[in-house]
């Protein structure tokens, strides 16, 4: 079990209240679908979109384990999942590439503002006809002098891509199809040939807003380029694992509040003289909620930890996200039971968590997907 300092410890509680403040309206939120952009530049003070990066970038300069209990801390306190979902989303779509990979040049023209959060940040890499298959992503970058590149085409349900300030788009910058020859580029809005759609309806994280782009002879400077060129496909490789690790974490903080209050109405709620808690089958449900948030959070703190020592986890971050996004449905459905009807009813926010807890087996990587993968490495396919 993940032992944490009382520095780490000072850390994540000192998000308490304002996490806490952040998620005050998420009814409201959810209902109308409406995205708190107006909170970004607050975020961005408290140092949240910077835990991981350097502090020459006004980062905060912590650990990947530390940042994922900070995001824990917020999946617990902040009922707004959407909320949680977008600013994962800020971290490891434009923060951890252009950190990693990024010129210095790059770096400190980027960075200190996705950090301050005077930009809110996404990541194309889905197409309409690829989903899960960002190996036959067709959108091309054609490289038009030595200074500047030129993109066409168009991304799919890309999160934050209606309302984000600075995109890092995967295109092919050499020809023929599968992860060879894919490039990333960090296009601002405003950039002539950059289109954002409007939001998308979706059943959930409602506030995070989901919508499509579309890229037509749009000119992007060569210096825009993320890491090296043809290298895009190692980059997304890198981006998708903190992505699990990140946006998962938040799923692991969420899953306890829902034990905690599952626990608490069980113990209060009488049916047939008798707390529901004193039925077994009410209580086999704690139980298993209990089992898989342990289960979830030691196998990602052990996978984050064995990441950052450089080991190969590949097959460890398939399993985590397998194990975590599904054990998250499962925690949402049997809060919904143990609930009720008051689960059932959308003014006590319970409904929400599951529709919420849905996009989990499909984003980043379906569970089918994720599944092949460990099949493969098994050499079972």
């Amino acid at each position: 079990m993940q032992q944490w300092t009382d520095k780490q410890q000072e850390l994540r509680d000192g998000y308490t209240e304002v996490f806490q403040a952040w998620g005050a309206d998420h009814l409201r939120r959810d209902r109308e679908a409406e995205f708190a952009g107006e909170l970004w530049p607050e975020i961005g003070a408290t140092g949240l979109f910077g835990l991981p990066f350097g502090t020459e970038y006004g980062g905060g300069g912590h650990d990947l384990p530390t940042t994922m209990h900070v995001l824990e801390g917020l999946g617990r306190h902040c009922r707004d999942g959407g909320l949680g979902f977008s600013i994962s989303t800020q971290l490891v779509s434009t923060g951890v590439p252009v950190h990693r990979f990024g010129s210095e040049e790059l770096k400190h023209r980027l960075l200190p503002r996705v950090i301050d959060g005077s930009v809110i940040c996404a990541h194309a890499i889905t197409e309409p006809h690829g989903g899960s298959d960002a190996a036959a992503m067709q959108t091309t970058a054609e490289r038009a002098d030595d200074d500047h590149y030129v993109l066409n085409g168009r991304k799919f349900f890309i999160t934050n891509g209606p309302v984000a300030d600075v995109v890092l788009v995967y295109a092919r910058t050499s020809p023929g199809t599968g992860p060879l020859g894919i490039s990333v580029f960090a296009v601002e809005k405003g950039t002539p040939g950059f289109e954002a759609g409007p939001p998308v309806d979706k059943m959930g994280l409602r506030t995070s807003p989901l919508g499509n782009l579309t890229f037509t002879d749009c000119v992007v400077p060569a210096a825009n380029m993320v890491g090296r060129r043809g290298k895009g496909f190692l980059l997304l490789d890198y981006v998708m694992k903190w992505e699990v690790l990140l946006s998962f974490a938040i799923s692991l903080g969420a899953m306890e509040h829902r034990l905690e209050q599952s626990v608490e109405y069980a113990k209060t709620r009488k049916q047939f003289g008798a707390p529901i808690a004193s039925c077994q089958l009410i209580a086999e449900k704690i139980v298993q909620m209990k089992m898989d948030l342990e289960t979830t959070r030691n196998w990602f703190y052990d996978t984050a930890k064995r990441f950052e020592a450089g080991e190969d986890v590949m097959v460890d971050v398939a399993m985590a996200k397998v194990l975590a996004s599904e054990a998250n449905v499962r925690s949402a459905t049997n809060a919904v039971q143990i609930f009720g009807g008051r689960g059932y009813l959308s003014e006590f926010g319970i409904e929400k968590e599951l529709r919420d807890a849905t996009g989990g087996t499909i984003y980043s990587g379906t569970s089918e997907v994720q599944r092949d993968k460990v099949a493969r490495m098994l050499g079972v396919r």
